[in-house]
């Protein structure tokens, strides 16, 4: 069972930064993505950043571009998402999730294990 922990969210102001993290524990991770996703009250889950365990390759999705970075310290199983520059509209739960093979990377229904979620609040 592969289980992941999150957190890292909390209030914030807007230009401020956070780091979220999600350590990931139950198998070998070598063949996984991990996704960072979120979802605002009213609105769906929308994909925010992945990355493939293997050759640490990543995808952004255009709204956090240049401003979030995902990375894995895999001495630590864990998974991060700095977060700069936080607007407003980054306001929401964020989610970890995982999914074998990481072919669909931006695609929540895909992933197979998710975590908790951890909330971020952005004020203006």
């Amino acid at each position: 069972q592969v289980q992941r922990v999150e957190s890292g969210g909390g209030l914030v102001q807007a230009g401020g930064s956070l780091r979220l993290s999600c350590a990931a524990s139950g198998r070998t991770f070598s063949n996984y993505a991990m996704g960072w996703f979120r979802q605002a009250p009213g609105k769906e889950r929308e994909f925010v950043a992945a990355i493939r365990w293997s050759n640490i390759s990543t995808l952004y999705a255009d709204s956090v571009k240049g401003r979030f970075t995902i990375s894995i310290d895999n001495t630590k199983n864990t998974v991060y998402l700095q977060m700069n520059s936080l607007k407003p509209e980054d306001t929401a739960v964020y989610y970890c999730a995982a999914q074998y093979g990481g072919y669909y990377l931006s695609r929540w229904e895909r992933y197979q294990h998710w975590g908790q979620g951890t909330q971020v609040t952005v004020s203006s």
